[in-house]
């Protein structure tokens, strides 16, 4: 006599295929939400803050390039710890960027804010 099967999900005695898994497509969906929900939320949360950071240097800097204070851009929610790339300079100065958006840290709590020109 066969073993009776379970939908790993709500625990449903399965009939049907022999490698069926779930009792239908909700248990399906929930199962592997709940599977993923810990790694997509981090994810989710990274992408975010990275997306929020875009918006704020945006916000400050609609000429291209624009100097600010670094607790103004903390007030509106700015994360220095999150950005997409870095980019070092024949100087060995460092600009930090979210997306196309970045900026270099300056003296006196400055911060240059820049816009990197897409190239063609």
């Amino acid at each position: 006599m066969p073993e009776e099967r379970l939908c790993l999900d709500c625990g449903t005695v399965l009939h049907g295929r022999s490698d069926k898994k779930f009792c239908d497509d909700q248990c399906r969906n929930n199962y592997n939400n709940q599977l993923n929900s810990d790694s997509y939320n981090l994810v989710r949360n990274i992408n975010n803050t990275l997306k929020r950071n875009r918006r704020i240097m945006e916000e400050l800097n609609p000429t291209g390039k624009t100097k600010v204070t670094r607790k103004k851009m903390a007030g509106k929610g700015f994360d220095f710890d999150h950005i997409t790339s870095i980019y070092q300079t024949k100087t060995g100065s460092s600009y930090y960027f979210c997306y196309e958006y970045g900026y270099l840290l300056l003296d006196n709590d400055e911060v240059l804010l820049v816009k990197r020109e897409e190239k063609e």
